[in-house]
């Protein structure tokens, strides 16, 4: 075992720079999007207010989607009831009629998360 230092030295090496993203990284954060409410519908209600809760739909707004979907798809009725007692038609329209800046809106959250929208495969994109 004559060549153990240069061994040794390449497996200190390789594991540096194997781990240097790791910690390049760490104490580092991205800022939380805040994704741009900034469209003229919301801009004239005079109280701003989703489908559901702000919370709600952080965490949960594809499952009210997929649950939308799945209503709609198999012939049941179009009008959901939020938690407030407010009907609305389950209906792209619903979210775009707020919501109409994707790029400001939806593709920061979803580009942070790095989550691809499955919307699109059947849907095409608004025009923003």
């Amino acid at each position: 075992m004559y060549n153990g230092g240069k061994i040794i030295t390449g497996l200190v090496i390789f594991l540096a720079l194997v781990t240097f993203p790791i910690y390049y990284s760490v104490g580092k954060s991205n800022p939380h999007p805040n994704p741009s409410l900034d469209t003229p519908v919301i801009n004239k209600m005079p109280v701003k207010h989703c489908v559901e809760s702000r919370e709600f739909m952080r965490a949960d707004h594809m499952k009210l989607l997929r649950g939308w979907m799945k209503t709609v798809l198999s012939g049941k009725s179009c009008v959901y009831v939020s938690s407030t007692g407010e009907k609305y038609d389950m209906a792209w329209d619903t979210c775009w009629n707020c919501h109409s800046n994707k790029k400001e809106f939806c593709d920061r959250c979803h580009n942070y998360m790095a989550v691809s929208l499955p919307c699109w495969k059947c849907h095409s994109e608004p025009n923003t």
